[in-house]
Formats: structure tokens, sequence, C-alpha cells
């Protein structure tokens, strides 16, 4: 995620998976329902370009792995878990390991990284996807939404975050999300902002009319604490 500035994206290597496709977040398409003191720090940001996630079962990993930790804490897990277990790549990186790998994996693998309280619902996306990922990547946003929310573990926060990656889309989002919550407070100090998750969602969306102006107020909000995502920490 970047504001102001372009992404360059490149295949890895060979293959059939989509190109990479960056979605742009033009806060001139917020409306009258943003209350101004929000809409002029994001119109001061301007434009935020963010790389689209092109795999499900990374969404949803990552979406796992972000459950009831910190967001630093979740980037660092999902680099270590990486580093263990990834995928190699043309780059000196390596990618999550794939759902068939994390299936392979012990008890031990995962206590090592500190990631035993991870295993079962990883272990749960991991079968679910291997056998209905194919039909999950034919459905609408808001039907996918739903259906992964039937893998036991995985509810409307990982859901909504996962599908959000993949499809650009972030009025699927979770808008009670303490990021969210986090930065539209510091855009915007004066806001009275409710306390609980349900209630802030509910009052974020009445900020908007469209799906659209939804997605792109909680992207330009996200995008104020800087780069997100699966970005490699600082060593």
């Amino acid at each position: 995620m970047s504001a102001n500035q372009s992404i360059t994206a490149t295949r890895l290597g060979e293959g059939t998976d989509p190109a990479p496709h960056v979605d742009v977040y033009d806060p001139k398409i917020l409306g009258e329902n943003t209350p101004t003191v929000l809409r002029a720090p994001l119109l001061g940001q301007g434009s935020v370009r963010r790389l689209r996630n092109p795999d499900l079962w990374d969404a949803l990993a990552t979406g796992i792995i972000r459950q009831v930790i910190r967001a630093d804490q979740a980037r660092l897990m999902y680099h270590r878990f990486c580093d263990a277990h990834g995928t190699a790549t043309p780059s000196d990186l390596r990618a999550f390991p794939r759902a068939e790998a994390v299936l392979a994996l012990n008890q031990e693998d995962f206590a090592t990284l500190g990631m035993a309280f991870k295993r079962r619902p990883l272990i749960a996306a991991a079968e679910a996807f291997l056998a209905l990922g194919s039909k999950w990547a034919e459905l609408p946003p808001e039907d996918l939404v739903a259906e992964v929310q039937t893998v036991p573990r995985i509810g409307p926060w990982t859901a909504g975050a996962a599908v959000a990656d993949v499809t650009g889309d972030f009025s699927l989002y979770p808008h009670g999300d303490m990021a969210v919550r986090k930065y539209a407070a510091q855009a915007a100090p004066v806001l009275d902002q409710p306390n609980d998750e349900a209630t802030f969602a509910r009052w974020w969306r009445s900020f908007a009319t469209t799906p659209a102006e939804l997605s792109t107020l909680t992207v330009l909000t996200l995008a104020l604490g800087g780069p997100r995502g699966q970005d490699r920490p600082p060593s």
C-alpha cells in the first residue's frame, strides 16, 4: 500500500497465475457523508495504490495469523513461517507455504516458531482450501465472505479481511478493526468515535453512500499507518 507513489510489480518465474494487479483509491470520490475533518487529511494524503493479493490461500492464512495479535507481531510471525517452511522463489524471499505443505507439518514445527495456537486454524483452512478452493474462486465476493466462514475458526473478521485482500474491495473489510479505529482517531481526533467494534463499524459505514466510497475511505484511512499487510518488518 503506497500513498502518492507508483508500484511496480513483476512476475517471479513462469506460471499461469493472474498478472499482478494494482488498485488505485482516489480520495476525490469521497462524498458529503464523510466528515470534513476526516476527508481533509485523506485528500491531503492523495491517491493510494495497493497491490492486490492474487492468492486466496495466502490471504486466508494471513488473516488467521493476524487473529488476536498485533499487526507487527503478525508480520514477524508470517515471515518466520515463510523462512522456515515456505516455497522458494527466484528472489531471496520465500512465499507462504502451500496448503499441502502446511498439512505436512507436525506440532513441533508450529511450536518451534511460537505458533502452536495457530496450528489448528491453519490446518482447518488448508483442508478446506484444498477441497473447496476451486469452487470458492468462482463465487462473488459477498458470497465468498460467507462461504469461508463455514471453516472452523474463520469468523467474520478473517473472512472479510481475506476477501478484501484478494478483491481490493474494502467495503467487505471488518470496519470495526483496531487499525481503522486507530488511524481514524489520529486523522480526526475531534470525531466522537464509538468505543465498541460493532457500533464503530455501523458508524463508519454511514460515512459512505456506495461500496466504492466505503472501500476507498477504508483503504485511505489504513494507508495513514504506512505500508501494511505482508511487508517484511525491518531486521
